[in-house]
């Protein structure tokens, strides 16, 4: 493993309903940031096929925008999914993927890390979605609280949007010794009438306290909106929707500290870093919450390691 990794965070428009065009931007991105020397590349939430409507419209008005989606998100096992494999052997990266992902009749909010090789080295899923986004997407089982997987370039973790809101989940990831972690969000914006810890800025800040809690390099993932892609989502306007905006791109490093200056909220671009992992050391040493600054005989967690199953056969 090399200590001196190039990391890169994506902030960029989804193409909205459309898994094809979503699958040839995704491929698009990974050269890119490949050819400017990235190891480690985080996407966005669901990014292919794009953070859908829910929020915004009722689940009846909703119905026709939301079959569309379902036949645009995208299979783990798919011809698909082996183009971004072929993408990401070929360019000798490491990505987390952001996804709706398709399986039988269910939707799920989905990462895959897809390591230099073209192989799918772990598979998650967000294990609670989201007030509303329970409508649309499943949860995660056991076997989404494995986070973290191995690599040439550090233990790479990742979360989806709000998993970064849930104490025991993040202390779970620490757990697993993570070196470099995506957090994958959705676009985001301050609602005045909605709550401040749904804002874009806490959303950033969840982020970070994530850095600093687990003392790990973390990538600020997020999508952007314009207005061509909000005639495309089905939105309706809102006061305090700017376009194109909602991106709130960062990287920040294992002490908490921003390593690149926020991108602008409504352009497209990777936050690119060029991190040291051993710069860990010196932020573990003054903060290890699952080592020297835990008390496992006062608090600890317990955790359920087999997935649950809707049929057991005997």
């Amino acid at each position: 493993m090399s200590p001196k990794v190039k990391v890169a965070a994506v902030q960029a428009e989804p193409v909205w309903n459309d898994l094809q065009g979503g699958v040839a931007k995704t491929i698009s991105i990974i050269k890119d940031a490949a050819g400017n020397g990235a190891n480690v590349v985080g996407f966005p939430e669901v990014f292919i096929p794009g953070y859908p409507c829910i929020w915004a419209n009722s689940a009846i008005g909703n119905v026709s925008f939301m079959n569309e989606y379902f036949e645009n998100s995208m299979e783990k096992e798919s011809d698909e999914m082996e183009r971004i494999k072929a993408a990401v052997r070929e360019s000798s990266v490491f990505i987390v993927l952001g996804y709706s992902e398709r399986y039988k009749g269910s939707l799920y909010i989905a990462q895959s890390f897809i390591d230099s090789t073209g192989s799918i080295v772990h598979h998650r899923r967000k294990i609670k979605p989201t007030h509303v986004e329970r409508s649309y997407w499943g949860d995660g089982q056991a076997d989404s609280l494995i986070s973290v997987a191995p690599s040439a370039f550090g233990n790479i973790g990742g979360l989806n949007c709000w998993e970064h809101s849930q104490p025991l989940l993040r202390y779970y990831e620490y757990l697993q010794n993570v070196d470099i972690h995506v957090a994958s969000w959705p676009c985001m914006w301050n609602v005045p009438s909605w709550t401040y810890h749904s804002s874009d800025e806490a959303s950033g800040r969840f982020s970070q306290v994530m850095a600093m809690e687990g003392a790990c390099f973390v990538l600020v993932c997020t999508q952007i909106q314009t207005t061509e892609g909000k005639a495309r989502s089905k939105l309706p306007d809102f006061d305090w929707m700017k376009l194109p905006g909602g991106g709130f791109t960062v990287i920040f490093g294992p002490d908490g500290a921003p390593l690149t200056e926020p991108l602008d909220t409504g352009v497209e671009g990777i936050a690119y870093a060029d991190i040291d992992l051993k710069d860990r050391i010196k932020a573990k040493q003054n903060l290890d919450v699952v080592g020297h600054y835990s008390r496992p005989d006062l608090l600890s967690l317990q955790v359920t390691t087999e997935a649950a199953a809707p049929v057991h056969f005997k």
